[in-house]
């Protein structure tokens, strides 16, 4: 049977799969569907419509799927998607979508997401991201898988982190993060590439070769961004993650880090 501590409010119709707990205090509204082996720590606020994956634990006190917090929200129909085997600590505030945005807030699987993190609405989040304590997101942002963002780490609307990135402790993000970068400031700066992360995924010696060759070319030899682009192109015909590289920026509307 369900774990279900007696003072915790469970709507109706909020539908919660026989293996989840739920803990003491904890509020679950209309439209809430938490799926099996989820723990849903005391204190926590679930509003719908919400998805809660699988294996997905959600820690003390967070606020998941509340309104978003835009003015131009007027209750109509938007929703949170949260993948499998996530944790969620102490204190994350994350918000559904708007109609402007799709109506939908994202979350994939496993991802890392520490106290305090706020994910506001319409954003998208790939897999295996880790989120240190205090990173927020302002709406509409995306991010790509394996990307790690440093302890309040701040990131405009709009903007796109891709895959693998890193970003550094105060870190604040005004215009998107290629995949594999490393950044740092206020405003965020690059600052090499993630070579131990590429190396946990697997990237060999060869191919973290070429990539901080691409980084050269993007941020070194002083070419303008479409030059740049070119010339890494034409050296990753044959380099699946070179030519994710590559159409990072070209659909780059807000510009990248430079």
């Amino acid at each position: 049977m369900t774990d279900i501590h007696p003072t915790a409010i469970i709507d109706p119709a909020a539908d919660v799969a026989p293996t989840a707990t739920v803990g003491p205090y904890a509020v679950i509204g209309p439209g809430v569907e938490i799926e099996a082996g989820c723990t849903i720590g005391p204190h926590a606020v679930i509003n719908g419509p919400t998805r809660i994956g699988a294996g997905t634990h959600i820690f003390q006190f967070a606020s998941v799927g509340e309104q978003p917090q835009d003015k131009k929200f007027e209750g109509e129909d938007s929703r949170l998607d949260i993948g499998c085997d996530n944790t969620i600590r102490e204190f994350v505030t994350i918000n559904r979508g708007t109609q402007d945005g799709g109506g939908v807030t994202t979350i994939g699987d496993g991802n890392w997401i520490m106290a305090y993190v706020h994910i506001a609405h319409d954003c998208q989040i790939g897999q295996g991201v880790v989120f240190a304590n205090g990173a927020s997101l302002a709406g509409h942002v995306s991010v790509g898988d394996r990307a790690t963002l440093g302890g309040f780490t701040l990131v405009h609307q709009f903007c796109r982190l891709g895959e693998g990135c890193f970003t550094s402790m105060g870190s604040c993000i005004r215009r998107d993060v290629p995949p594999w970068v490393m950044v740092a400031g206020d405003p965020a700066a690059p600052h090499g590439t993630n070579s131990e992360g590429m190396r946990r995924r697997g990237f060999d010696a060869d191919g973290q070769r070429r990539f901080r060759s691409a980084y050269r070319t993007l941020y070194k030899r002083g070419l303008r961004l479409q030059e740049a682009i070119e010339s890494i192109s034409a050296e990753a015909t044959d380099d699946p993650a070179l030519q994710r590289f590559v159409a990072f920026l070209q659909a780059s509307p807000r510009g990248i880090v430079r």
